[in-house]
């Protein structure tokens, strides 16, 4: 295909768009605004996210019936690394509202029609293998602790978890490496999708670029993925019901955070043939 290009973009030319410095008063105002697309439409919107929620209570229900109720933590949590992908409709929403053009659900779709595509797959994939890659060792903490043995039932295993030293060491590894996975993709997604949508540069220009924005902004980013963190577990904690409205919020805010932090096309870039 002429039109597949995956590390640059189509000139061949490696992009390196203008990262801005942000303040916390930046990241109040893109969720204000991200908050303003979403009740722009609301109907809309829930109905787009409603898939969030129907896939929480699928994936808890698979992990009960499979004997693997220790692993729903981290399906509940692995939300937050696959996220940034699954929100690719409200940015594409977000950017049409941005030009005054049509924001009916329907056009949420259309970034099956982005020149970047191929792109946004790859990083797409990425976070995929991460989101897998988190499970497996969520799993393998889980095992090193309490052995091959699944909980005999949710009770128990909750209460092993919450009265034993071995339970409390696998709350406190299971998070740190959990922190470990939100870093990673905090860093090198945070504004990778929006500027694909945005702009075709390539996958490794969009993955540079957001580690760019975290190292200019570390500050401000760490509480980006703060506030992400704490109400996608708001949103969890009524059997995933509330995602149907962080989820949207968030990935509308997700743009304009992207239009705070890269600078427009039209400022001066740098490129070099790749």
């Amino acid at each position: 295909m002429a039109g597949f290009h995956v590390m640059a973009d189509a000139r061949g030319m490696h992009v390196q768009p203008t990262v801005r410095r942000i303040t916390t008063a930046d990241l109040r105002d893109a969720l204000r605004l991200g908050a303003e697309d979403f009740w722009a439409k609301p109907s809309h919107y829930v109905f787009l996210c409603l898939i969030y929620p129907v896939v929480g209570l699928i994936l808890t229900r698979w992990t009960s019936g499979a004997n693997a109720i220790q692993l729903i933590y981290p399906l509940m949590s692995g939300f937050a690394l696959v996220g940034p992908f699954a929100a690719l409709g409200l940015y594409e929403i977000s950017r049409r509202r941005e030009l005054g053009m049509n924001t009916s659900w329907r056009h949420a779709l259309d970034v099956r029609r982005s020149p970047a595509i191929p792109s946004i797959a790859v990083i797409g994939i990425m976070l995929v293998a991460l989101f897998l890659l988190w499970l497996y060792t969520a799993q393998s903490i889980y095992t090193g602790l309490f052995g091959d043995q699944p909980p005999a039932s949710i009770g128990s295993f909750v209460r092993e978890v919450l009265t034993t030293g071995k339970g409390w060491t696998l709350i406190l590894a299971g998070n740190a490496a959990g922190f470990v996975f939100a870093v990673v993709v905090l860093a090198t997604t945070v504004v990778a999708f929006p500027l694909l949508l945005d702009r075709d540069v390539g996958a490794v220009s969009a993955i540079e670029t957001s580690a760019r924005a975290v190292m200019a902004n570390p500050l401000q980013m760490a509480l980006w993925g703060l506030l992400v963190a704490v109400l996608l577990v708001i949103g969890s904690i009524p059997l995933f019901a509330g995602l149907a409205v962080v989820m949207p919020v968030l990935g509308h805010a997700t743009w304009h955070l992207y239009r705070k932090v890269v600078e427009p096309e039209r400022a001066q870039q740098i490129r070099r043939p790749m």
